[in-house]
């Protein structure tokens, strides 16, 4: 009797991160220290570019997005497992399970197509600056902006789709402290070859092309650079140096998680962990850190709210 595409299972026990206690209390206080005083550092920084008149170019109105992006995407999961911590049974819904697999791939493909759009920005200003404001104008930012949200969306859409027609009526032990596609579809009472093909080439070629086309823009960026004369020379590798760390941070755990067979491997969590908890509150603070017009923009706001 062929199975409906109906669900058996109501909810899903998620086993965590460890069922160490002591590691369990450090990971706790790890992500408490990083929402007590990175997120709010990253809507401090969404606040100053929208503040501030000097910072009205299209590479901070993108940082301001990324800010925003990687906030959202930090709510995703880290609120829960730190509920989870505290929780004898680590329990989520079968709707809730879809939902933050949905945001977690809708936001962070989103991300994923903003850096490559960074890219694109940094190209068209070092490698072209005499057609930057006309390529980079604010009615084309607000476009890029749009198609990126509607990419990831897409993106994440099928990601859903595929498992919503898997039926699951029996295991639902989660080994992970999220749920995310390659623990999902190990838990479907049927046979998953195809879909975890098609997932691959969902999640694991747009990653990797993304990567291989982010790496090969800014190879072809600094070596304009390094060909120019030196005005200027310092700041656009400074620049181009921070987006490469931030694509390094971003696509490397991804590439690891979605390139490859789902197949559990020992460093599945941590990775998962850093990937979804730890880089994203720091991808906004690591580009204002290394620049000088946002810092120097912080530090006048602090300045004046403290002197009031």
């Amino acid at each position: 009797m062929e199975t409906e595409n109906s669900t058996v299972v109501k909810e899903f026990i998620l086993l965590g991160l460890t069922q160490s206690q002591h590691i369990q209390f450090l990971v706790f206080v790890l992500i408490l220290i990083f929402y007590l005083i990175i997120l709010p550092g990253n809507f401090l920084i969404i606040f100053t570019i929208r503040s501030d008149p000097g910072l009205a170019a299209p590479l901070y109105f993108f940082l301001g997005n990324l800010a925003f992006l990687d906030a959202s995407y930090s709510f995703i999961v880290a609120p829960r497992m730190l509920v989870d911590f505290l929780s004898e049974k680590k329990v989520i819904s079968y709707k809730g399970c879809i939902t933050q697999l949905f945001f977690l791939h809708f936001l962070g493909g989103g991300e994923g197509l903003l850096l490559v759009v960074m890219a694109f920005d940094r190209y068209i200003a070092i490698c072209h600056p005499l057609h930057y404001s006309t390529v980079m104008n604010p009615k084309a930012c607000y476009a890029l902006l749009l198609a990126l949200w509607l990419g990831g969306f897409a993106h994440s859409i099928v990601q859903v789709a595929l498992i919503l027609r898997l039926p699951f009526c029996g295991p639902n032990k989660l080994d992970n402290f999220f749920c995310d596609v390659p623990q999902v579809i190990k838990l479907a009472c049927t046979d998953t070859s195809v879909v975890e093909l098609l997932m691959v080439s969902n999640s694991g070629l747009l990653v990797l092309l993304c990567f291989l086309g982010l790496l090969s823009s800014y190879a072809v960026i600094i070596c304009h650079v390094r060909g120019s004369p030196s005005e200027g020379k310092k700041k656009a590798l400074s620049t181009c140096t921070t987006h490469v760390i931030i694509i390094l941070l971003m696509f490397g755990p991804a590439i690891f998680i979605y390139t490859r067979p789902f197949r559990a491997l020992p460093g599945d969590k941590v990775v998962s962990f850093f990937h979804t908890v730890i880089f994203p509150l720091m991808n906004p603070v690591i580009y204002t850190l290394r620049n000088q017009e946002v810092k120097s923009s912080l530090k006048r706001l602090l300045s004046r709210h403290v002197v009031c």
